[in-house]
């Protein structure tokens, strides 16, 4: 049964529209015009087009963040996704712990994408929730009021500087350098963090949960649903991903099936600083690493069934005459 932590009035939410300059050698946004609210921003975040990808000055609905998390767990690395219903897209992606950035942050885009870890991203185990440190820093526990924090054992979000070009804030340098990308079709700016998430040997009988807030008759509604944990984890060998995909639960990793899967733009193909698809298939993904899926061997019931859709072919030909 889906569980209640919290509900937000989506008005208490407000962000600024975008003004981006980009160029080959970096990028600088600011915010532009009077604050608006989530449904303003939904409305703006429209397709445009731009005609030269390296090179372009525009106005966009939002600045939003996105966190490329490598779960360490028993000596082994993960990459975290977690499922999300696009309502305004119609569809369901696997995607990066994400959200936008309220106006008051955008100056600091590295706080919200730590927020976003805390509340996206929950690690129970049968003593209680675990809290967590970013360096120096507790993160805040969102849902204190409907679950039981522990007070021992926390684990350890830190950030890995980026390799990216510069990306500015006005005048100021996003020292993090994450990667940035314009997404055309929703006209945003997304800023992508690498971290790293360390979880401490003592959690043992770990299980791993997204929530997500959805609108609600006027209502921003986070629920928690341990049936459907939403959470999924790629695993990494020499810090590259393999073609598998897992869920953790009670500490055992249980495999997911990955057909019919699409990903989120964020692993979409970017081109200079603009990514101009709305997703990407599971499947599509991996070619481009250059990885390959595992091919399932045709169990004796499907290589019957495929010989006798061979001989029925062979029996249409016959009665038609066709040689």
């Amino acid at each position: 049964m889906p569980r209640i932590l919290l509900r937000n009035n989506p008005a208490n939410f407000k962000t600024l529209p975008l003004s981006v300059e980009a160029t080959p050698e970096g990028l600088v946004y600011q915010g532009v015009g009077m604050p608006i609210n989530f449904s303003q921003t939904l409305e703006k975040r429209r397709p445009i087009i731009v005609e030269d990808p390296h090179r372009f000055r525009v106005e966009l609905a939002n600045l939003g963040v996105s966190v490329r998390m490598t779960l360490v767990w028993e000596g082994l690395e993960y990459w975290v996704l977690v499922r999300h219903q696009r309502v305004d897209r119609g569809d369901v992606v696997l995607k990066l712990i994400s959200g936008y950035v309220p106006a008051h942050e955008l100056n600091l885009p590295l706080h919200t994408a730590v927020q976003e870890v805390a509340e996206e991203c929950l690690l129970e185990t049968p003593e209680g929730w675990l809290n967590g440190r970013f360096k120096d820093t507790w993160l805040p526990t969102p849902y204190s009021p409907a679950l039981r924090y522990r007070e021992t054992a926390p684990f350890t979000l830190s950030p890995a500087k980026g390799e990216a070009l510069p990306v500015r804030s006005g005048n100021l340098t996003l020292i993090e350098q994450p990667r940035a990308y314009v997404h055309l079709p929703t006209a945003s700016l997304q800023l992508v963090y690498d971290m790293r998430l360390e979880v401490p040997r003592e959690a043992q009988g770990l299980s791993l949960y997204h929530v997500d807030e959805r609108l609600e008759k006027g209502e921003l509604v986070t629920r928690l649903n341990k049936s459907r944990p939403d959470l999924y984890l790629i695993p990494l060998k020499n810090g590259a991903p393999l073609p598998e995909l897992y869920t953790l639960r009670k500490g055992r990793l249980t495999k997911a099936p990955t057909r019919g899967l699409y990903l989120a733009e964020s692993f979409g193909r970017q081109e200079g600083w603009v990514i101009s698809e709305d997703r990407v298939r599971w499947r599509e993904w991996l070619a481009r690493q250059g990885i390959h899926a595992p091919v399932k061997p045709k169990t004796g019931l499907k290589r019957i069934t495929t010989k006798a859709k061979a001989f029925m072919r062979l029996v249409r030909k016959g009665k038609s005459g066709k040689p």
